[in-house]
């Protein structure tokens, strides 16, 4: 099964970012390019895929396997990048962490209004970026379809807070 090869695979960093938490570090899976493809099988055969036309990712793990997934699907890539990192003219939606604030852009031409977006990312955690994500795909005229992830932290209801822009969720693995 994927998500028992996942946990094995994912590598737990006590203390990173900082004190307190325990992240889950995905770069052990790069070097296994079978459980590359096992991921991006596994999520297609979870997803819909005449349910979406666009893949965005967030920046910067959920561009990894987002444009590999968009590449096998054939539908276009959006990138989804803090504030100040995309060349063009971009849409911006500020969000809130647990301490301040952040923002994350959108080129302004990334897709065409009525777009059916799929937002990816490698976890699901509070789900406050992934939020900021699907307000600015409604602001430039899409709609959410749904959402991909490799991990989900359960403990911390990400999920529930992503339900009224889609109940479509696929997730590989939650802890």
């Amino acid at each position: 099964m994927i998500d028992e090869q996942l946990k094995a695979t994912i590598r737990d960093v006590p203390d990173f970012p900082k004190p307190g938490i325990v992240f889950k570090d995905i770069t052990p899976i790069l070097k296994d390019p079978k459980l590359c493809e096992a991921i991006l099988t596994n999520l297609i055969m979870r997803l819909a895929v005449d349910s979406f036309d666009v893949i965005a990712g967030i920046e910067s793990r959920g561009f990894l396997f987002g444009l590999m997934l968009a590449q096998r699907l054939g539908k276009p890539f959006v990138p989804i990048r803090k504030q100040g990192k995309l060349p063009y003219s971009a849409m911006q939606q500020e969000y809130k962490l647990e301490y301040g604030s952040a923002t994350i852009e959108i080129h302004e031409d990334a897709f065409m209004p009525g777009a059916r977006v799929l937002i990816h990312d490698d976890l699901l955690a509070t789900g406050g970026t992934v939020a900021a994500t699907s307000q600015l795909i409604q602001k430039l005229g899409g709609s959410v379809a749904g959402y991909a992830f490799i991990i989900t932290l359960d403990f911390l209801n990400g999920k529930e807070r992503l339900l009224s822009y889609s109940p479509n969720v696929v997730s590989l693995v939650g802890y």
